[in-house]
C-alpha cells in the first residue's frame, strides 16, 4: 500500500493536533467510525469522496494528506516522475469489496497552498465490480488518454472515448470506472474549495 500507509498516518497526526477523536470526525464528516478507523489504519483504499470529507472537518486542503512539499512557485512534473509506482496513491473508488481500483499519479505534489489537484490516473478493470456512487464539494475535469471510460452522473451514463473530456459539479452522485470491461487512463483535475 506504501503512500497510502502516508496517508493514513498524516489523517491521525493532524486529527491527534487538533485534538479530535476519531468519533468527532466520524460524526462531522458523516462517516461511520470503522471508516475512518480503517482509513487511518491504512486498511482500506479509500475513495477521493471521504478524503475529502475528512480533510473538510480537519480544516485542511485534500492535498495536505498527499504532500508535504512547499513549493510556492510553479512545479514542473517531468514525465518520468508522473509514471511512477512508486510515487502513486491507489483509491477503491467506492468500489463495495475495497479493492484496488485506481491508482493516482499525482502531478502537483510539490505545490502548497492549491485549490487544484490534477493527476494521471490509471483505471483498472472494473468488469464484475459493484460500486456505489460518490458526491463530495468542488468540481472534477476529466480528460480520457487511453481507452473508455464510463461516468455515471445522477441518472445519466457517459461513455467516453480517447481524446474526449467532462467537466462537473462533484456534489452530484457519481462514478468514474473504464468501460467495456477494459482499462483505461486518464487526466483529472479535482477542485474542492478550502
Amino acid at each position: 500500500m506504501g503512500n497510502n500507509k502516508i496517508i493514513g498516518a498524516k489523517i491521525q497526526r493532524i486529527r491527534e493536533s487538533k485534538n479530535l477523536t476519531v468519533q468527532e470526525v466520524a460524526e462531522r464528516s458523516g462517516l461511520s467510525v470503522d471508516q475512518v478507523e480503517r482509513i487511518e489504519g491504512s486498511l482500506d483504499f479509500p475513495s477521493l469522496a471521504p478524503l475529502i470529507k475528512i480533510a473538510r472537518v480537519l480544516g485542511v486542503r485534500l492535498g495536505t494528506f498527499l504532500d508535504d512539499q512547499t513549493e510556492l512557485g510553479p512545479v514542473i512534473c517531468r514525465k518520468q516522475d508522473s509514471n511512477t509506482a512508486t510515487e502513486s496513491i491507489s483509491f477503491s473508488n467506492n468500489a463495495t469489496k475495497a479493492r484496488k481500483h485506481m491508482e493516482y499519479h499525482s502531478l502537483s505534489k510539490a505545490k502548497s497552498g492549491r485549490h487544484m489537484e490534477p493527476f494521471l490516473i490509471d483505471i483498472a478493470s472494473s468488469s464484475g465490480v459493484d460500486f456505489i456512487l460518490s458526491t463530495h464539494e468542488g468540481e472534477e475535469f476529466i480528460f480520457v488518454l487511453e481507452g473508455i471510460v464510463e461516468i455515471n452522473y445522477g441518472k445519466n451514463t457517459y461513455i467516453l472515448e480517447e481524446g474526449d473530456s467532462i467537466y462537473y459539479d462533484s456534489i452530484v452522485a457519481h462514478h468514474v470506472h473504464a468501460g467495456a470491461g477494459s482499462t483505461a487512463k486518464i487526466l483529472a483535475v479535482v477542485y474542492t474549495p478550502y
